[in-house]
């Protein structure tokens, strides 16, 4: 049996290394396993209309619209790729794009269509988990009934008519009302539909009751309140949020927080979830924005009038997991929040906010650009509701209109600070370069220092200055991609912990290296060995391949963790790397390919010269470039017979060029890498 998931809340001691490393080689393999036993084509089909074109098979993508196939399967590489909007990878890959799930997700969804054993208490969990789904499920038709069929619910449903929602909205998006009774919701439940008061707590809609011998022991967690069901992406109803009528104290009453969501539970993780986005998605895909905004109403309103794009955040602040799903589906983001940059007003979406989200694109991989990252001007006084309610058309251009989040700053520091002063030039430049010195792209960040020198004044020589004197310090300029020292350069032995290089190799015998690495393509293999036993290649591998570059699912997983685990701090200083903190944050497959690569019987790199080291790499980024235009030359020569069938002339001629420069890049990499090849054998 192969096991998928992990224990929660286990971190591993020392004397229980051995039982880590066993426990990952049960999950090993597994997806070599769920490889070699599931068709691409057959998976892809599900979803993409493919018609054979020789050796591919060539479909609409269905990650953008397009009226000409660009999309690809290639059977003999487990492979699929677009190349209209540049998407790709392997079956994994595929379903993790399609559905909007991580790859631990992906991998259990196909290991059950491949029949691959899961063990037995992970299906436990996965039982136990889909109980609560139907708690929750049930628990948000009770409230939904409340609210639309009973004189309880009257005065919430005139609140929200009086708001103006739709009965329409109010179904579809099954609106209730939590009656102010101490257990209405758990009493009803219990009683009438065979649901545990434990079960209850467990998926947060109730809390034990002081006296449990009153009742059924517990207590609803939301009461007095209008609740909006929130949902994950694939539309699985995961928590609530709660509203209350009126306002805080209202008739002295103590009503707790205006806003109340689910506590964390099995199925709710608030960082990690976006309102709506089961209902967004599509849109944002389609359109290629999100529109982000704070409220649950903001957001109803926003899809009731057609704004189909938008998601809440269900708080102020985005969060990295929030984050990384919304990027999954758009890469032009909208803030339509009440934004106060300088800080004067309470309750809204600040400069440190601001700063931060910039920090977090930057460290997800997105392919987001800054200037696709946009705050949309509300007018004074207007919330996004009312504005969508009252001027769909004014909200349409704002967003439109919405400008880019550093010129944002830039002028609202701009009227924060007297620009005429010394002072407040300096006040004005050291609000702004925590924010400049988070764009990870070099020709933005200069584009931005001169935008800041124009609207200050402050010579460049002086900006420079000073967003380079905030990384000196603390890491001997790591910033700058120089090599690591001490545990960092060892890197793989990790000062002796818990899971160093050699403790893995020592318990090599115990993991199915074979059978996990049948998973990925031997120069992914020794691309990620070297990733993880040299450390001080990092940065300079991941400025040269990203992770995208690789074929595999599972190798990509393992490559973004290590990207990860890299990026700078506010300094711009680069942690050292730890090879056991970065296991243990892996899921188990993920975790077991970092294992196995290590124990793999090849010689140590960390043994290898300087010069041998970068031939590695050299050879190994030629190999990748090299694959991806093997998949590029079946694309065109697919495109080039069905032209000639068709004898579409200029389709041809296109073809025929772009095939001619194929062959130029084919022989400028080879070109490399006899170059590569001869220096390294020079310098010995």
């Amino acid at each position: 049996m192969v096991a998928l998931g992990r224990e929660p809340g286990r971190v591993p001691g020392r004397r229980n290394e051995r039982a880590n490393l066993e426990a990952n080689e049960t999950a090993g393999g597994v997806a070599a396993e769920v490889k070699s036993r599931l068709n691409i084509v057959d998976v892809v089909g599900e979803t993409v209309q493919l018609k054979k074109a020789g050796t591919t098979y060539k479909g609409l993508c269905p990650f953008h619209g397009e009226k000409t196939p660009s999309f690809t399967v290639t059977p003999s590489r487990d492979s699929w790729k677009c190349f209209g909007c540049g998407l790709g990878g392997d079956v994994f890959s595929f379903v993790m794009q399609r559905d909007g799930v991580s790859f631990p997700d992906a991998l259990r969804v196909l290991a059950t269509k491949a029949g691959v054993e899961i063990d037995e208490r992970t299906k436990r969990e996965d039982a136990h988990r889909a109980r609560l789904r139907d708690v929750m499920e049930t628990a948000i038709a009770f409230y939904h009934q409340v609210l639309t069929s009973t004189s309880l619910g009257k005065p919430a449903l005139d609140y929200l008519k009086g708001r103006g929602f739709t009965d329409e909205t109010i179904s579809t998006f099954q609106l209730g009302w939590a009656p102010e009774g101490w257990d209405a919701m758990s009493r009803t439940l219990v009683e009438k539909r065979g649901i545990k008061p434990d079960e209850l707590v467990e998926a947060g809609l109730a809390s034990p009751a002081r006296s449990p011998q009153r009742g059924v022991g517990v207590i609803d967690k939301f009461r007095g309140r209008v609740l909006f069901p929130i949902r994950d992406q694939n539309g699985t109803a995961t928590g609530m949020g709660g509203r209350i009528l009126g306002k805080e104290g209202e008739g002295g009453r103590d009503t707790g927080p205006k806003y109340l969501n689910t506590p964390g539970t099995p199925l709710f993780d608030k960082s990690r979830s976006l309102y709506l986005i089961d209902k967004a998605k599509s849109s944002m895909r389609k359109s290629g924005q999100a529109v982000i905004v704070e409220g649950y109403t903001d957001a109803l309103m926003a899809h009731q009038a057609g704004f189909d794009n938008v998601v809440a955040s269900l708080g102020t602040a985005l969060t990295p997991g929030q984050v990384a799903l919304l990027t999954r589906y758009a890469k032009r983001i909208a803030l339509a929040y009440d934004v106060d940059a300088a800080g004067q007003k309470a309750g809204t979406f600040g400069a440190q906010a601001l700063q931060s989200l910039i920090g977090q694109l930057a460290a997800t991989e997105s392919g987001i650009e800054l200037d696709e990252v946009r705050v949309v001007r509300l007018p004074d006084g207007k919330d996004p509701d009312e504005l969508l309610r009252d001027s769909p058309d004014r909200w349409r251009e704002e967003v439109r209109t919405a400008q880019p989040i550093v010129e944002y700053l830039v002028d609202t520091y701009a009227k924060t600070y007297d620009l005429k002063t010394p002072g407040g030039k300096a006040r004005f430049v050291d609000a702004l370069m925590p924010t400049i010195r988070a764009v990870p792209n070099p020709v933005m960040r200069d584009a931005y220092l001169q935008l800041v020198h124009r609207v200050s004044g402050v010579e460049e020589r002086v900006l420079l200055e000073v967003l380079r004197g905030a990384r000196v310090g603390g890491a001997s300029g790591l910033a700058n991609g120089a090599t690591l020292s001490g545990p960092a350069r060892t890197g793989a032995s990790d000062g002796g912990s818990r899971f160093s290089a050699e403790s893995i190799v020592s318990a090599a015998d115990s993991l199915p290296v074979s059978e996990i690495l049948r998973g990925v393509l031997p120069q992914e293999a020794e691309f990620l060995r070297l990733l993880l036993l040299v450390p001080e290649l990092q940065l300079r591998m991941v400025d040269e391949v990203g992770p995208d570059q690789l074929p595999s699912t599972v190798a990509r997983e393992l490559f973004r963790a290590v990207v990860f685990a890299r990026e700078p701090n506010d300094e711009g200083v680069h942690p050292p790397f730890s090879l056991t903190a970065l296991i243990q944050g892996l899921d188990p497959e993920t975790a077991a390919l970092a294992q196995a690569v290590i124990a793999r019987r090849d010689p140590n790199p960390r043994e290898l010269s300087q010069a041998d080291l970068a031939y590695e790499v050299e050879r190994l980024t030629i190999d990748l470039e090299e694959r991806a235009l093997d998949e590029r030359a079946d694309y065109i020569a697919s495109a080039l017979a069905e032209a000639e069938q068709t004898a579409d002339r200029p389709s041809i001629d296109q073809l025929l060029r772009e095939s001619q420069l194929m062959n130029e890049t084919r022989k400028s990499l080879h070109r490399r890498r006899d170059q590569t090849h001869l220096l390294t054998t020079t310098r010995r």
